[in-house]
């Protein structure tokens, strides 16, 4: 027995030899090819006028690099098949033109989130749900000229004095970073993509985020110039569903959007986009969201759409809601539509601590008119979990009235969850308001569940 437990863990042992051994070897061949693509991207640069090129067109510029990276490679005489020389001049041209070794995954469709934790661990969020991925990048200094990169081309900068940064990608996707002394481990880099297509609001339906009837109520709200709050976690959704809404505001009508990185995507023509800044060098010049809702108010528009109230920027949102500027839309982070009552509250309070509790309460519950809340579930699903009303106060208190929720019944075998979206059989109080507008929406809706199995 004594020998065959001997043999045993010698086995064992000689395995984990190998598999460490292999694993060794992996990573110096990694290693090896990132720096000869290195290598490669430097004596380029020695060699050609990049800005010279640029002013040849973009397709003509890569043709003549690739051909200038596949000479350099010849000259190399590395030991490399076809294939792999094809990929080495392919990472090149990437460093060269777009952002390294994130460029596969930009160009992939089914990527929502890419998320940089080192430069050798890189995760993607795939149908809700996260995968490591094989890409890496050669240290951190190349992770931050990475980063770099990206910030410069919408102005912004990241260094030790100024080391978090909002930034966004030309197709629209949110861009946040941070750099040492903040991030502990090395550079820290999160991607927020969009679909290449815009979402409507029958993608929302036929992914089960809200049922036919919920999106009807949704359409009519906006279009009947309601002021509305958009609710969840983070990566629940909330600017997806904000750009779908807002699709339904009429052509004619002037929008102004106000975020902290634009990344909102309306489908209307006449729409002004202003965007904040941060501070410079020394310290001055910061321009932030309440400054932004403050000036949009002089610039004449029919709705006002902030990507997100997180501060005391909410003070001045509610009072345009209640100054002539109905139909507007924003978004806040939140557990429920009660939790996001309590929200507002305490960012209100930061606007104006002078003001009592229920002048606050009484500010928020004239403004608002619906709740939207969306959340995230375990199976990477988004889906609207309520439809609230804000009908008034009674003393002290905000009123709430719930007009369609979704119901988590359970999870199936294969990790689905399942529940059912419902109707209260509560009529909203702004029915009447919504009909006055030449807008019918039938009793029956309602009335209405729908079963999700």
């Amino acid at each position: 027995m004594a020998t065959t437990t001997n043999g045993s863990l010698s086995k064992n042992g000689e395995r984990e030899a190998g598999w460490v051994g292999r694993l060794f070897t992996q990573d110096r061949a990694a290693l090896e090819h990132q720096e000869l693509k290195f290598a490669l991207h430097r004596k380029l640069l020695d060699r050609i006028n990049l800005e010279a090129l640029a002013s040849l067109g973009g397709e003509r510029v890569r043709t003549e690099v690739r051909g200038a990276v596949a000479k350099l490679l010849e000259e190399e005489k590395t030991p490399l098949s076809l294939l792999e020389k094809e990929r080495v001049v392919e990472e090149v041209l990437d460093e060269v033109f777009g952002l390294g070794p994130l460029e596969p995954l930009l160009q992939d469709p089914t990527v929502s989130d890419i998320l940089v934790t080192t430069p050798r661990l890189v995760y993607v969020e795939r149908n809700g749900k996260l995968f490591r991925t094989p890409v890496e990048f050669k240290d951190n200094a190349h992770l931050i000229r990475i980063i770099e990169k990206i910030v410069s081309r919408v102005g912004r900068r990241v260094d030790e004095s100024s080391p978090l940064v909002d930034a966004r990608l030309p197709d629209g996707s949110r861009v946040n970073a941070a750099i040492p002394p903040v991030a502990v481990d090395g550079p820290l880099l999160s991607i927020r993509r969009f679909g290449k297509s815009l979402m409507h609001g029958k993608d929302l339906v036929t992914r089960l985020t809200l049922t036919e009837g919920m999106l009807e109520m949704l359409r009519a709200a906006v279009r009947a110039r309601l002021n509305i709050l958009i609710c969840g976690g983070t990566g629940a959704g909330k600017t997806t569903l904000l750009n779908v809404l807002s699709s339904y505001i009429p052509e004619d009508e002037r929008i102004v959007t106000i975020e902290d990185a634009a990344e909102l995507r309306l489908q209307q023509t006449h729409v002004a986009r202003l965007e904040t800044r941060p501070a410079n060098v020394e310290g001055q010049g910061a321009i932030r969201i309440r400054d932004l809702v403050i000036n949009s108010l002089r610039m004449r528009p029919d709705r006002i759409i902030v990507g997100e109230v997180r501060g005391e920027e909410a003070l001045d949102m509610l009072q345009a809601m209640n100054t002539g500027h109905d139909g507007s839309l924003t978004t806040v982070h939140c557990n429920n539509p009660r939790d996001a009552m309590s929200r507002l509250e305490v960012m209100v309070g930061m606007g104006n601590a002078n003001m009592g509790v229920r002048a606050i309460r009484q500010q928020i519950s004239a403004a608002l008119d619906l709740i939207v809340q969306i959340s995230r579930f375990s199976d990477g699903t988004r889906r609207v979990t309520h439809i609230t009303e804000v009908t008034g106060m009674e003393v002290e208190t905000i009123t709430l009235q719930d007009i369609f929720l979704f119901e988590k019944s359970g999870v199936a075998e294969d990790g689905r969850v399942t529940g059912r979206f419902r109707a209260t059989g509560i009529r909203p109080r702004a029915y009447e308001r919504i009909k006055a507008c030449g807008i019918q929406l039938p009793t029956s809706l309602f009335q209405t569940v729908v079963e999700i199995n």
